[in-house]
């Protein structure tokens, strides 16, 4: 593993989901003894296997993951969290000599691992959980006309206004005092060379289809169904979660399974766009174009030369 400004870097595999990244990294951690670290911000919640695509357990009993099933799904998950981990897994690849590959499309964590934490105030005692009671309540609807009418240049930043976790952020940190949003917001600084995943729309849109009714198939619902009869159950975050939501509504009556599964499939292919438009933004990215009928081995062997060209990837911990 090469040495960062702060110490340690790793090889970055991003794009949008359902591309082929967690395959193409599963393929070369195995070949290489690697470690893997994800970048994926649902990954975090024990019990949500299905639903976000988990590595299996025997995948898992194969390659060292970190950042995943590190806390309940009835509880919010921060970055700071996330990064003690990262920290951890740095450090441990290091100890044992492993490279450590990166791979997600999660912008917030990875403009975390590459940039650290926002060094602006913290927020209010009790603001989180007071918001967070306001999305339990009363819903997105609530936490954006909070945002809009409190703190209009914040509202017209946030790129996602449907993430209840990034209005409660924003809330957050306007109500501590920033009276608009750090540059970091939406500028990260210099880009920093990446490797990235990506393939035509039509052909994204066709896998994403495949994946969401597989996942149906696989038993989401009755995955969903444990989770929101366990105590306390699924928390406004993971509740919230593509698949999970729509799963949850379906349960409750609120929709048929056949239109659970179209929400599902359209918010997916919303998400993949939204994490185009951020990797986009980090110039550097170095985008392998999959050709249909491409195999993972052949992905693979494209991302580690590119990986070999242009070498590890600083991070800050």
């Amino acid at each position: 593993m090469q040495s960062g400004a702060r110490g340690y870097a790793g090889f970055f595999l991003v794009g949008p989901t359902a591309v082929g990244k967690s395959a193409v990294a599963q393929r070369l951690a195995e070949a290489g003894g690697w470690h893997i670290l994800s970048a994926d911000s649902m990954l975090v919640y024990k019990g949500m296997d299905i639903g976000t695509a988990k590595p299996s357990p025997d995948e898992r009993a194969r390659v060292r993951y970190w950042a995943v099933d590190l806390g309940d799904p009835d509880q919010p998950f921060s970055v700071a969290p996330y990064l003690e981990e990262a920290r951890r897994a740095f450090e441990t690849a290091a100890r044992l000599r492993a490279r450590l590959i990166v791979v997600g499309g999660s912008g917030l964590y990875v403009k975390a691992l590459l940039h650290g934490l926002s060094k602006g105030p913290g927020p209010a005692a009790g603001a989180r959980a007071r918001w967070t009671r306001l999305l339990e309540e009363q819903g997105l609807p609530a936490l954006q006309e909070a945002l809009r009418t409190g703190y209009p240049p914040w509202y017209e930043a946030l790129a996602d206004k449907q993430n209840g976790r990034r209005l409660i952020r924003a809330l957050e940190q306007a109500e501590a005092g920033v009276e608009a949003p750090p540059r970091t917001w939406t500028q990260a600084g210099e880009p920093h060379p990446l490797v990235g995943l990506n393939r035509p729309r039509a052909q994204l849109h066709e896998r994403i289809e495949e994946r969401v009714r597989l996942m149906y198939r696989n038993g989401l619902l009755q995955e969903t169904e444990r989770l929101l009869a366990a105590t306390p159950g699924l928390g406004p975050t993971a509740g919230q979660a593509i698949g999970y939501a729509e799963a949850a509504d379906c349960l409750r009556g609120r929709c048929s399974e056949a239109e659970a599964i179209a929400r599902t499939i359209a918010r997916t292919r919303q998400l993949a766009k939204r994490q185009m438009t951020w990797f986009r933004r980090q110039s550097q990215v170095r985008w392998i174009e999959v050709e249909k009928g491409m195999t993972t081995e052949a992905m693979a062997g494209l991302v580690a030369a590119e990986w070999e060209k242009m070498g590890a990837t600083p991070v800050e911990l």
